[in-house]
């Protein structure tokens, strides 16, 4: 059963065990719709949607009233169209949209009829569901909602709609899709982390802008991911620049990744191999740790993404731990890819005694390190850092980073090599220069 299904399965199971309120997470609303109403066909039920637009109705909407306003007038209110359902005596789901914005306004009215749907729902099959985007729950509700994190497509949901479009384009003269040998697997590969209508709008992209889609356009399905990147304002992507061999030394952390490499490959997936987790470079600066993180991106062929933790701190209550959970979200979206901390020391150092900032700081580090310890997508971490002294003890422990490597100052045959590098990249012979007498100055 594929994740989607899995999830599914489970919110029908809160239904039938008469959980009232069911909070289900996700940017995907139309998916968490189809949902709902299977569901409410499966169990029989009635379904009823509401938006701030529409207000409380019918879903779908029989014939006779399709386009036609609320199904109760003066029911476009939140705080009515609870009301209203609280009048409703029969079997049915509720689903209300966008409702995260009025959970995060902790407006009194609405926590109340929430808190009462909580207490006379059970038993009498009706089921109250909310969705929103991001996760914004006042504490009065926390032991009355159950919350799902709907999952993003997987590979089943994203190949129906890849052989739909398929089919559809098929007689096409000026379009067409090849999902011959290893295409179809390669886009689907690529496609992971999107939405389907981000997916759908990758396909149609590449099949308006060339005519055709194939293993070829997956640069164009990439830059779709390149996108969510640019949006969230707290990753940067970076292109893979310089490779493994443009840094002189550094043996062992050359041979620790390359041996590593076929690792996020889906053989090793089968095998049963789980990926791993992260590498701390630690060194004075001006020694090539940046350089080195950007080799690694490079060397096994994955997007590199560079939180910048100075963006994810809020003013806002609660703020800042929202906007670490949202980066981690998308790094995951994205993966297999690199996450880069830069000078996390910087970020994340001596924060255990810091109160200056009413504890943001280190609510924001439990929240990171209890990623970096639970996580299972394919996320690996490379962090650098230039003082290891100012790190808390809880980050340097085995389980959130696989190794910790010392970039010291390259040694006189290291400087050699570096200097070969880059006589080589800027056309020079090396041969024709004293690297031996070069090196030691």
């Amino acid at each position: 059963m594929s994740d989607t299904g899995q999830h599914i399965k489970n919110i029908e199971m809160l239904i039938r065990s008469h959980y009232p309120i069911i909070y289900i997470v996700s940017s995907e609303e139309q998916r968490v719709v189809t949902a709902v109403q299977q569901i409410s066909q499966r169990l029989e039920r009635r379904n009823y949607h509401w938006s701030c637009l529409s207000g409380l109705t019918p879903y779908p909407a029989p014939p006779d009233r399709a386009g036609d306003g609320p199904m109760n007038s003066g029911t476009e209110e939140p705080a009515d169209a609870l009301q209203e359902i609280m009048r409703h005596n029969q079997p049915a789901i509720f689903v209300f949209k966008d409702f995260h914005h009025y959970l995060a306004q902790n407006d009194p009215k609405i926590i109340r009829w929430l808190r009462e749907a909580a207490q006379r729902f059970p038993g009498s099959q009706r089921t109250l569901i909310l969705t929103g985007s991001v996760l914004s729950l006042p504490p009065d509700l926390e032991k009355d909602v159950a919350v799902v994190d709907f999952p993003l497509p997987g590979a089943e949901e994203l190949g129906a709609l890849l052989d739909g479009m398929a089919r559809q384009v098929a007689g096409n003269p000026r379009l067409s899709i090849d999902l011959s040998g290893n295409a179809r697997e390669e886009i689907l590969k690529a496609s992971h982390g999107l939405t389907l209508v981000e997916a759908r709008n990758a396909f149609t992209k590449s099949l308006m802008l060339k005519g055709r889609l194939g293993a070829e356009q997956l640069p164009d399905i990439l830059e779709e991911k390149k996108n969510i990147i640019r949006k969230s304002g707290y990753l940067d992507y970076y292109e893979p620049e310089v490779g493994m061999e443009d840094i002189g030394g550094l043996e062992n952390l050359k041979t620790w990744l390359t041996k590593r490499k076929q690792v996020f490959s889906d053989q090793a997936t089968a095998f049963g191999l789980p990926a791993p987790r992260g590498v701390l470079l630690l060194g004075v600066q001006g020694c090539g740790k940046s350089v080195c993180v950007k080799a690694i991106s490079s060397l096994w062929g994955l997007p590199l993404l560079r939180l910048d933790i100075g963006r994810i701190f809020d003013a806002r209550v609660g703020g800042s731990e929202e906007n670490i959970r949202r980066a981690i979200a998308i790094s995951e979206r994205i993966a297999p890819c690199i996450l880069w901390i830069d000078e996390i020391d910087k970020a994340f150092g001596g924060q255990a005694g810091d109160s200056t900032d009413g504890g943001i700081a280190k609510r924001v580090m439990a929240t990171f390190l209890t990623w970096m310890g639970e996580k299972v997508s394919p996320v690996f971490v490379a962090a650098t850092a230039n003082n290891i002294a100012s790190l808390p003890s809880e980050l340097l422990r085995k389980g959130r980073f696989d190794e910790i490597f010392f970039v010291d100052i390259p040694t006189e045959p290291e400087r050699q090599n570096i200097l070969d590098i880059h006589l080589r990249r800027r056309g020079r012979e090396p041969g024709n220069y004293n690297l031996a007498s070069l090196s030691q100055t």
